[in-house]
């Protein structure tokens, strides 16, 4: 008989988790044994009196054939740790979910997986730098995991599909539903490039309490964490201390000490988190070689802005903040803006004293966004 029909009906079971599933496994053998048990066996096996109530509710009221066709019929796939198939990253971290469900494909063996999480009220600051990030690893061939979440989320998932990348959404609800609703075609998308996860069983409702938890499991699914913009309580800031404890890095954008959604990845970054500083920064992470990039385009500047500094630069050594503004006729405080920018994008680097270069030699800029 299919067990996997009681790893779903044990997970709709509240009060069973990792450690509780482990005892049932070690006690019984199987959990087909254990959804049959007696309530004096259940709890010889470990189990509170309160959560057995909580199991013979669930017994009396659930049907495992049914709940597993009807999990068949919404093409939602059922991933235990007995499956080969179950994220090989995920199954390393203490207490991994028992039970995946998961609508789309995931690769199991795909460790080329890095999280980009953070706040729902970005800046267009932070959309800039996640459109940057998510686009260089998508392009590189690197899986973005993040929340479906409005803002710092949603970004990095489309940027990811633009960019013709794979993607995964993990989620605080069942697997057939989609939070938040407007983000509904942004998930059919992700299904077709990629996979909506979830370790809550289908028909659970969106709840405040489960958006934490589900953390967990981001960058649990990741090799790399990065916190793009949160504010002292976001729970991108969790998800971090989730990637910590897991042993995975935690790669933070520095961002303006009086906004609000700088002041969690500043701290961050006090605390030890590496800082962004461009997509080198994250190249040295990652351990990602120049020969990858063949197909990277050149960094092309957005704006006429950033293509006048180009053009003020490019046959400089290095230029002093006020030089620039003296050629360009631009306010410094533009200026300064401008340059942290494309700094972070890899446009120009400081090289100290207010004073700034072309980031390197070699890498080809087209100075005139109409060129």
């Amino acid at each position: 008989m299919d067990q996997k029909k009681f790893w779903v009906a044990f997970s709709l079971v509240k009060g069973i988790g990792a450690v509780r599933f482990r005892a049932l496994l070690n006690y019984f053998g199987d959990l087909e044994s254990a959804w049959l048990a007696s309530p004096d066996t259940l709890m010889k096996a470990g189990l509170s009196e309160r959560i057995v109530e909580k199991l013979v509710e669930v017994r009396e009221t659930k049907d495992p054939d049914k709940m597993i066709r009807w999990i068949d019929q919404q093409n939602i796939q059922v991933l235990t740790w007995e499956d080969e198939t179950y994220p090989t990253l995920l199954k390393e971290i203490d207490q991994p979910p028992p039970v995946l469900y998961v609508k789309g494909n995931i690769q199991p063996e795909n460790n080329q997986t890095v999280a980009i999480v953070g706040t729902r009220k970005i800046t267009p600051y932070g959309r800039q730098v996640t459109e940057e990030i998510a686009d260089y690893l998508a392009r590189i061939g690197f899986t973005i995991v993040s929340g479906l979440a409005r803002g710092v989320d949603g970004i990095a998932h489309q940027t990811a599909i633009h960019a013709g990348g794979k993607t995964y959404a993990v989620l605080g609800c069942g697997v057939e539903q989609v939070y938040p609703p407007e983000h509904k075609k942004l998930a059919e998308q992700i299904i077709e490039n990629g996979a909506l996860i979830s370790d809550y069983p289908p028909g659970t409702r969106p709840d405040a309490a489960n958006f934490p938890p589900r953390n967990r499991i981001i960058s649990g699914l990741s090799q790399i964490t990065v916190v793009v913009e949160a504010g002292e309580t976001s729970g991108a800031l969790i998800t971090a201390t989730f990637a910590a404890d897991q042993g995975r890095d935690v790669l933070a954008v520095p961002g303006n000490v009086y906004a609000p959604q700088s002041k969690g990845t500043n701290r961050l970054i006090a605390q030890g988190a590496y800082p962004y500083t461009g997509i080198s920064s994250l190249e040295a992470l990652l351990k990602v070689t120049k020969h990858k990039e063949v197909n990277e385009p050149a960094i092309l500047p957005e704006n006429e802005i950033e293509a006048s500094l180009l053009r003020i630069m490019q046959n400089s050594d290095g230029m002093h903040i006020d030089e620039i503004v003296a050629i360009s006729s631009l306010s410094i405080d533009i200026i300064s803006a401008t340059l942290t920018i494309m700094e972070l994008k890899g446009m120009v680097k400081s090289v100290g004293g207010m004073t700034y270069s072309l980031r390197e030699a070699g890498v080809s800029y087209v100075a005139d966004p109409d060129e």
